[in-house]
């Protein structure tokens, strides 16, 4: 294969985010968040859609975002190793429920904010460039509580107070922002993604989508702020992506792959382009969907445009119109698709497909014109130490090394990419399924499903890899 060189001062490196990492969820005056709410077991992903029972932690459940892995205070030393890979970045969110408890505090917590100050200036320290998602399947449980989350209007002018708190605080630390983490996830885990809880009787899709314009809102005031603030800073949106194909050349499924990734592409469309498409007023209007909008959305929506599109990409996904075929679902992806008979699949049914990663960052660069960020990419797998405690994880390293080429591929096809942040560089709580089993990283956490371990970190076969990687600016992938 044809030696691979990267963009120079291309920003690799890792992401993680604080509810699947952090722990210490009610320490120094932080208040719950969504993810506190949901126990491992059958009960998580009813909750993540928006059926929940309590909004208070149950005696008898395990939450895995309670301890998580501990960055909160191995951070320093979790950092050591990324810059001992060789990280030029690392991908953050910060938990708005440790600024702002409850949501609609009238002065910030100090302690939440030095914890961050702390640890961006360890990423400095070792010039790791901090990348920082605002909300990162986040939202104080005080606002579910008083108003419904996203659904009310309220809660746009408490996040832009939130955005701008940050913003203004680490100015001087942070030049790549995002807002809203997989904002499309708002559709199909409508808790996770945006704390929405539904009673019996409610119209879930005016729901949704009322949450999501108060989000897209929300999203340009959080880019205004951030070009007033900090100039020289890059603000982004983030999409959950991977293309749709159809099953067929049937224009039925044509047709419908369109419609699919229209889902997706509708948030991003109003974040970088500044108003809502024509296929979204007509979604609405077949739908009946009476979308509140303030006289002045418009023009914030229109005046307030991202910088960039962060995106995740783990699979392409497939559709068919066919009822035979749709009998043929994959499990494990909460898009849903049907099975790719060109393509394999990981432990949790997630369809593997380098290929695909091109030709989503080809769809996106065309559509929207302007600069990429890959801040998720990766694979789950139940990773087992060996008896001498090495870990022999070839199978990451070959996913790697598959989609790595294929976004150099992109790259010389034209496509402008920032970086690449794989995702849990370390590895940390499952957000689908609030397993450890399912690991991501170059680093290994002693801890299980159960929440039992010692929680010692230990070197992967892939943390060499990835650190020559690095080293070479992609020119070493090792194929």
């Amino acid at each position: 294969m044809t030696t691979l060189h990267f963009p120079e001062n291309f920003l690799w490196g890792g992401a993680i985010a604080a509810n699947q990492a952090e722990g210490a969820y009610l320490e120094d005056g932080k208040g719950l968040t969504v993810v506190d709410l949901l126990p491992t077991g059958k009960k998580r992903f009813d909750m993540m859609r928006g059926y929940i029972d309590s909004l208070t932690p149950q005696p008898g459940e395990f939450y895995p975002a309670h301890e998580a892995i501990d960055f909160y205070h191995r951070y320093a030393e979790d950092i050591a190793l990324f810059a001992e890979m060789g990280f030029k970045a690392l991908r953050v969110s910060i938990s708005w429920a440790r600024i702002f408890p409850t949501g609609e505090d009238a002065v910030p917590n100090e302690a939440g904010l030095a914890f961050y100050d702390r640890l961006f200036d360890e990423l400095l320290n070792y010039n790791i460039e901090p990348v920082v998602t605002l909300a990162h399947f986040d939202v104080p449980v005080h606002l579910i509580e008083k108003y419904g989350s996203w659904r009310n209007r309220k809660l746009v002018g408490l996040f832009e107070t939130y955005a701008r708190t940050v913003l203004e605080r680490y100015r001087h630390k942070v030049k790549y922002w995002m807002t809203f983490n997989e904002i499309n996830m708002l559709l199909h885990l409508p808790f996770l993604g945006a704390g929405l809880v539904f009673k019996e009787g409610d119209n879930v899709k005016q729901i949704q989508y009322q949450a999501a314009h108060h989000q897209l809102v929300a999203s340009a005031l959080a880019v205004k702020a951030c070009h007033e603030l900090i100039p020289d800073a890059q603000i982004g949106c983030m999409l959950a992506a991977g293309s749709f194909y159809p099953y067929t050349c049937n224009p039925e499924d044509v047709y419908q792959g369109m419609k699919k990734d229209r889902e997706s592409y509708f948030f991003i469309d109003v974040q970088s382009r500044g108003e809502y498409p024509g296929y979204a007023r007509r979604f609405f209007r077949d739908h009946q969907l009476d979308i509140v909008m303030e006289p002045e959305d418009t023009e914030i929506l229109k005046r307030n445009t991202v910088d960039y599109i962060g995106f995740s990409y783990y699979s392409s996904r497939t559709t068919s119109t066919d009822p035979e075929v749709i009998k043929n679902m994959t499990a494990g992806n909460v898009f849903g698709s049907v099975s790719n008979p060109y393509l394999s699949a990981s432990e949790w049914g997630w369809t593997i497909d380098p290929k695909g990663f091109r030709i989503t960052a080809n769809q996106l660069h065309d559509r929207y014109q302007k600069p990429l960020f890959v801040v998720e990419n990766g694979l789950g797998a139940a990773d087992e130490p060996a008896d001498d405690g090495t870990i022999q994880d070839d199978y990451r390293i070959d996913y790697l090394q598959q989609h790595l080429a294929e976004m150099r591929e992109a790259i010389e096809d034209g496509v402008e990419i920032i970086g690449y942040t794989s995702w849990g560089p370390i590895d940390i709580v499952s957000a689908s399924s609030g397993e450890m089993r399912k690991r991501y990283g170059y680093i290994y956490t002693d801890r299980d499903n159960e929440g039992n371990g010692s929680l010692e970190r230990s070197r992967k076969k892939s943390f060499d890899w990835y650190k020559k990687v690095i080293a070479s600016n992609g020119s070493d992938l090792g194929l």
